[in-house]
């Protein structure tokens, strides 16, 4: 049954465009602003659907397909801040933590405004947290790959 639940879920997210005949028109989607992001007013409306894919993925712990979504939204627009966040993410949950500091350094970059500060001020900690990581591992290694 949970199975049906989720597929259900996905079908939804994948293909949202998709409306019984008898419907009436629909007003076009508009790019989802969620959970105080205000940056993703901003990004392609598909770049925020890929992140919020791939934020599902990542509260249900498939790594692989929530990176796969994050890289997909940074294909769309390279520019768009959550996704270099959320893949920080992602790459840390898996070992990775070099690439996990590359994505926050360059999620930093990104910010287009002091609106995100408190996120930053978040991922500036786990910077900080990754770099002595990577230190305790030694130089060669630099995290899992």
């Amino acid at each position: 049954m949970r199975w049906i639940v989720g597929a259900t879920l996905l079908a939804v997210l994948l293909f949202p465009t998709t409306r019984p005949v008898n419907c009436a028109p629909q007003q076009p989607a508009q790019p989802a602003v969620g959970k105080g992001d205000p940056i993703r007013a901003y990004a392609s409306p598909s770049a925020v659907k890929s992140v919020e894919i791939g934020d599902f993925y990542l509260r249900k712990k498939k790594y692989k397909a929530a990176l796969s979504r994050f890289q997909e939204a940074l294909k769309t627009d390279p520019h768009y801040a959550p996704a270099y966040r959320e893949l920080g993410k992602v790459y840390e949950r898996m070992g990775s933590w070099q690439k996990s500091l590359d994505a926050y350094r360059k999620y930093l970059d990104e910010l287009p405004s002091a609106q995100e500060a408190r996120e930053a001020k978040r991922i500036h900690k786990a910077i900080a947290r990754l770099k002595k990581e990577i230190v305790a591992e030694g130089p060669s290694s630099g995290g899992r790959q």
